[in-house]
């Protein structure tokens, strides 16, 4: 009974992180918008995507990533867990949130103010990310795609398949963001150098949350 007790309090314990790593992913993925100097290369798709469709984002991002689950229930579920779905019915909606309350406070930002939303969203990101990656309790419907193709279909390393997922996501949102009308000097605010930054170099201080902070809350160290 005391070794139930124990797992259930972690499983509690790994849920709450999932909820918190999310929310401030999505805060993140907001900060990121109004920097406009580029975005995790699914949020670039997501952003073309937002720019042709006349919905509201956070209903667009469910819709999207619901597609997405439907190829991961098919060809390899295990991949999806309680995090897949907080992430999938919340993500967007605090992203747009953020986004449209920050819009009220930062007006007309100057290059200065978007470069420090561009450094305060990736320090963001990669804290929330090291405490929903540490959590375990599943991946988003997009990172599952690149895990299905190298595990499942043994179609290639991981790293590999994923630079080519985020090009695809990069080149399809340009795509769209331009034939909706985005012009191509805006290119820069969906696929920029944050797009860049996210693809290459978040490792390192996901890492560094990750050992400093996550792994330490959910060992009861903290």
């Amino acid at each position: 009974m005391r070794k139930i007790s124990i797992d259930r309090k972690n499983l509690v314990k790994k849920i709450a992180m999932s909820f918190f790593g999310v929310i401030i992913c999505a805060i993140s993925v907001g900060i990121f918008k109004i920097a406009a100097l580029g975005v995790d290369p699914f949020q670039s798709l997501m952003a073309g995507l937002d720019f042709m469709i006349p919905i509201d984002f956070g209903l667009l991002y469910i819709i999207v990533n619901v597609l997405l689950l439907s190829f991961a229930l098919v060809f390899d579920r295990h991949y999806i867990g309680i995090a897949t779905f907080i992430n999938l019915f919340l993500l967007g909606y605090i992203t747009q949130f953020t986004f449209e309350f920050l819009k009220t406070v930062i007006i007309d930002p100057s290059i200065f103010v978007r470069v420090a939303c561009l450094v305060i969203g990736v320090v963001i990101i990669c804290f929330g990310s090291a405490f929903y990656m540490t959590a375990d309790l599943g991946v988003s419907t997009y990172d599952a795609v690149a895990l299905i193709i190298c595990n499942t279909w043994k179609k290639g390393k991981f790293q590999y398949v994923r630079v080519i997922t985020d090009l695809i996501c990069v080149i399809l949102g340009v795509a769209l963001f331009v034939l909706s009308g985005g012009g191509f000097l805006k290119i820069p605010t969906i696929a920029g150098v944050g797009t860049i930054i996210t693809a290459f170099f978040m490792g390192p201080l996901i890492e560094f949350f990750n050992e400093k902070i996550a792994l330490p809350f959910l060992n009861g160290k903290n």
